[in-house]
């Protein structure tokens, strides 16, 4: 799918935005607060016209290059700010819901690659599932983004969800969203955990029984900081 911007706009607010809730971090600037800001400049300054609601490929979960991460979880990256490009890639949830990422800025989110025939993503769910319920009313966003096809795997995701007992939002993830993310590596599993400032500051890849659960609630909680 292609997203085009006017003039560099969109890069306009999403630097106000991130001046403005990096100047204003911490429990003086609730939730509330940041979308009052945030709002205003998104209808302002956004214009992003989509050529089709169906153009965005998802990662083809057939693909060679496409496996299932070791069980280990790899050191975390240098922090990096989430790509402006990322954030308003047009998204669907199992439910049929419209969203992006940058619905969600100003919180502390959790991406999760993963695919239902992914042994670790099997394995690691569950932690997630148990992360959400720890954490989800201190304001964390918790996103499953499937990187099968979503015509093709529609069923077996709703079924993953009900199997798994999945309560927090799961999507599918176009190129656009995972290939800039991913990187060089395409395995899965793969977990993001973005700050409210909108940086990478934690990156998973693979899952360890031992390490994954306590490195992410810590991650989790020096996010929230």
């Amino acid at each position: 799918m292609s997203v085009e911007t006017n003039n560099h706009s969109h890069e306009t607010a999403f630097a106000a935005w991130r001046s403005f809730t990096r100047s204003t971090r911490g429990p003086i600037m609730s939730a509330a607060a940041s979308l009052a800001v945030i709002l205003p400049l998104a209808i302002a300054s956004y214009h992003i016209p989509v050529t089709t609601a169906t153009a965005a490929e998802p990662v083809n979960a057939n693909a060679s290059a496409l496996a299932a991460a070791p069980t280990v979880t790899a050191a975390p990256p240098a922090i990096t700010d989430l790509p402006l490009e990322v954030a308003v890639v047009p998204l669907k949830d199992a439910t049929g819901a419209s969203f992006k990422l940058g619905d969600f800025f100003g919180k502390v989110m959790v991406i999760n690659l993963w695919a239902t025939w992914c042994g670790p993503c099997r394995r690691e769910i569950p932690e997630l599932v148990k992360l959400n319920k720890e954490f989800r009313s201190r304001g964390v966003e918790m996103i499953g983004l499937s990187t099968e096809d979503p015509d093709a795997s529609a069923e077996k995701v709703r079924k993953f969800i009900q199997d798994f007992q999945i309560d927090y939002r799961i999507g599918w993830a176009p190129v656009a969203l995972a290939a800039p993310l991913m990187k060089e590596s395409q395995a899965i599993p793969q977990i993001f955990v973005i700050s409210r400032d909108a940086r990478i500051i934690k990156h998973f890849r693979g899952f360890s029984p031992a390490n994954t659960y306590p490195q992410l609630k810590q991650a989790l909680e020096d996010a929230l900081k």
